[in-house]
């Protein structure tokens, strides 16, 4: 059983709605979203990433950026670009770039679940990054951006939101990326019952993205609880906002790969140690992999394939199996010295919207030895890691579009 239950979101004002909507706090730097609001300064970057109007602001700990988030978010409903719901509702969300269109529910779900494992995880959080969200949304009274999950698929969700989409909807704009964004009310009685009555038999729900949100969600839950002896377990803090899409609609981009040096081995040396595991291609002209277990390889001045040999595959294993994993074990490890994707220095990660010229940029002019480009792992694949219980690597996944932070807030006071 999954408990979904509406909620009443603060939301930007038709005329406002493109120019607040921003991308999530953690898919641009500092520079970058400073950049964005420049150029649209009602963007919710100001509220996500509060800390791109402090110059001198000082890490995690410093509580000034929480302070300036909330001080923006009022600001913003002072200023009438933001309303509050005058009753609880579910929100039906279309995205689509090029071809690709993913329709999900927006909706609140609930803590408890995600505490007691319903609620699935692929990938370990950092402490760092998960006290930063904590002290975002405790401070700010708010959940300002929603966590992305997945759910196998329903027929019964899949024709009410069907019959939703046939009428005008509330939003429906192009964000300067392309994406279309388009976004419908589920205010009636009888269709609030039909979606949380869907989602009862559904067994439980995966994280695709905002692992982070979600741990941080617990974290300020709890907190909260702790400071109210009379918690019921029904206020606000103890639901989590959420965009739900049926995993058939989902697809998985490629996370590459780029490392600062060849850990001190000659191009020759390098290339003789990856051939022990891997079946070396000199004319990889794809660049980006066609097929699992497959890799490119971006030395300067071009491009190899690498096909993982027979011997190294480990398909009865979830985690063992993926590319990711492929690779770090016989390559990234014993051959470059990457022995923690979390914490070395020497490695980054790009996600596959940035394409293969940002590989190639990165090894010709910003001072990195070798990329590599992976075959994405599929949502089957990430369920099924989280079905174990188990984790994928750091960077497994990056999911595309991304949804937008400001379309829906959770107030918690």
């Amino acid at each position: 059983m999954s408990r979904v239950v509406p909620f009443q979101a603060l939301r930007p004002g038709k005329p406002f709605v493109g120019r607040v909507a921003a991308l999530p706090y953690d898919v641009l730097n500092v520079a970058e979203a400073r950049q964005q609001v420049r150029e649209n300064p009602l963007s919710f970057l100001h509220v996500e990433k509060s800390e791109i109007d402090l110059p001198d602001a000082a890490g995690v700990e410093d509580r000034r950026i929480y302070a300036r988030a909330k001080e923006n978010l009022e600001r913003i409903i002072r200023q009438g670009n933001l309303f509050q719901e005058e009753s609880a509702a579910f929100y039906l969300y279309r995205q689509q770039m090029g071809e690709r269109v993913q329709t999900g529910i927006v909706a609140c779900v609930s803590i408890a679940e995600y505490e007691t494992g319903r609620i699935k995880r692929h990938e370990f959080t950092r402490a760092d990054k998960e006290r930063e969200r904590t002290l975002h949304i405790d401070t700010v009274g708010a959940q300002t951006g929603p966590v992305f999950l997945a759910y196998r698929r329903r027929e019964a969700i899949d024709r009410l939101t069907a019959q939703v989409a046939e009428r005008p909807p509330e939003y429906d704009f192009t964000a300067d990326d392309g994406v279309v964004h388009t976004v419908w009310v589920i205010r009636d009685p009888a269709e609030i019952r039909e979606v949380a009555e869907g989602f009862t038999p559904v067994e439980a729900l995966y994280i695709a993205d905002g692992h982070h949100r979600a741990a941080a969600a617990a974290m300020v839950a709890r907190l909260r609880s702790s400071r109210n002896p009379d918690d019921r377990g029904e206020e606000a803090h103890h639901f989590m906002l959420a965009a739900l899409f049926p995993h058939d609609q989902l697809r998985i981009m490629d996370y590459n790969r780029a490392v600062r040096d060849l850990n001190g081995l000659t191009k020759a040396a390098f290339l003789k140690q990856i051939g022990e595991h891997f079946v070396i291609s000199k004319d990889f002209t794809v660049r980006s992999p066609e097929r699992p277990h497959e890799f490119g390889m971006y030395l300067k001045g071009g491009w190899y394939g690498l096909m993982a040999r027979t011997e190294i595959l480990r398909e009865h294993d979830p985690v063992a199996s993926l590319d990711v994993s492929l690779l770090q074990e016989n390559l990234l490890g014993p051959v470059l010295g990457i022995r923690d994707l979390r914490t070395d220095a020497r490695i980054d990660f790009i996600g596959g919207i940035r394409g293969m010229a940002e590989l190639e940029r990165l090894v010709d002019r910003a001072g990195f030895a070798v990329a590599f480009s992976l075959y994405p792992p599929s949502v089957g694949q990430m369920m099924a890691v989280a079905d174990q219980g188990k984790v994928m690597p750091p960077k497994s996944t990056w999911f595309e579009p991304k949804l937008r932070s400001g379309l829906f807030v959770h107030l918690l006071e």
